[in-house]
């Protein structure tokens, strides 16, 4: 429209110089004078020029082209990485399905007494335990209705299990660095007649006697049950400290070997840590230990629950949040 205005300003004056140019090309124009109210002589190339431009401005503008259709709904983001899908043992019912966004969620489904549906997820995936009333639709529905947060923990086990297997194993050599109670321990391989293993806590080595043909398998077990004998003493230590101070007392305490689940409680009593928390400093396993015998007066993770674990570990927050880190830091020691 601007251009369009301009156009009719300039109309008039055009065709005054347009009318001058003719009287000046015209016979006897090189002697007349200047009228001093005629705009000065211009060739015929500026003219035309000038011209140009005005009848361009006259056009209508060029309508822009049209811009590719938009799709109404966008597709979802491809998985980031691969969900853990629990392993189906024998002679137990196949998995479920469920859709989740992009995500296929394979799961577990388990019947029980209980009158709400629990969730629990871990390095094998997502196990789901529902009361016998409810069907099958309604578990799935209460399953989508807790989707997003199902689906990131599922995420965050699958990067850590792909963040373990980009790690560096650890070199089965003497000299080798072991992690061990917040720090690294040294191996010193020694031939010798009979396997052991000697730790000197002044120089923090872990002296491993070897055989005539011992392969490294072998030679990982055996440092692999030391770690886990150590673990058993210490553990029982542990908890022989904080039951009393929480008013509880415990049943049973045995080993478990899971990838990322640091304990387990059960109603009855039973305690299970992960003997691989031997890797981490005294203060982690303390939160740990506090956190399963808490269980013992609050099966669940209420907020009455936090409250009994912080009566002895105050502090639970951080050491959550450290234990996460720690255990992505962690070197591959054993093969899974």
């Amino acid at each position: 429209m601007d251009r369009v205005r301009n156009a009719r300003h300039f109309a008039p004056r055009l065709q005054r110089w347009l009318s001058g140019a003719g009287e000046l090309t015209g016979a006897g124009a090189g002697t007349a004078r200047p009228d001093p109210q005629t705009p000065p002589k211009r060739d015929g190339p500026q003219l035309e020029l000038f011209a140009q431009d005005y009848f361009a401005a006259l056009e209508p503008a060029r309508a822009a082209p049209p811009s590719p259709p938009q799709a109404l709904f966008k597709a979802p983001p491809p998985p980031r990485v691969a969900l853990p899908t629990p392993p189906v043992l024998p002679g137990a019912p196949p998995l479920r399905r469920i859709q989740l966004g992009s995500h296929n969620v394979d799961y577990v489904l388990r019947r029980s007494a209980r009158r709400s549906i629990g969730f629990m997820i871990d390095d094998d995936g997502l196990r789901v335990t529902a009361p016998k009333r409810l069907n099958l639709a309604e578990i799935d529905s209460a399953i989508r209705a807790k989707q997003r947060w199902i689906v990131s923990k599922l995420e965050e086990r699958g990067e850590r299990r792909v963040l373990r297997q980009t790690k560096p194993a650890v070199q089965w050599v003497d000299g080798a660095a072991l992690p061990y109670l917040g720090s690294t321990i040294t191996l010193r391989l020694q031939p010798a007649a009979r396997s052991h293993c000697r730790f000197d806590e002044a120089t923090r080595e872990l002296h491993v006697g070897v055989v005539e043909g011992l392969e490294e398998w072998q030679l990982r077990e055996r440092v692999r049950l030391w770690l886990q004998g150590q673990a058993k003493t210490l553990f029982a230590e542990r908890m022989a400290l904080y039951a009393p101070q929480l008013g509880v007392s415990f049943r049973s305490l045995s080993l478990s070997s899971a990838g990322t689940r640091w304990g387990s409680c059960t109603v009855g009593g039973s305690i299970r840590l992960n003997w691989r928390l031997v890797y981490f400093p005294l203060s982690l396993i303390d939160y740990v230990v506090a956190h399963e015998l808490a269980h013992l007066r609050e099966m669940n993770h209420s907020a009455r629950f936090w409250d009994t674990v912080g009566e002895v570990y105050p502090d639970y927050e951080g050491a959550k949040a450290a234990l996460r880190k720690l255990s992505q830091e962690l070197p591959a020691v054993f093969p899974d």
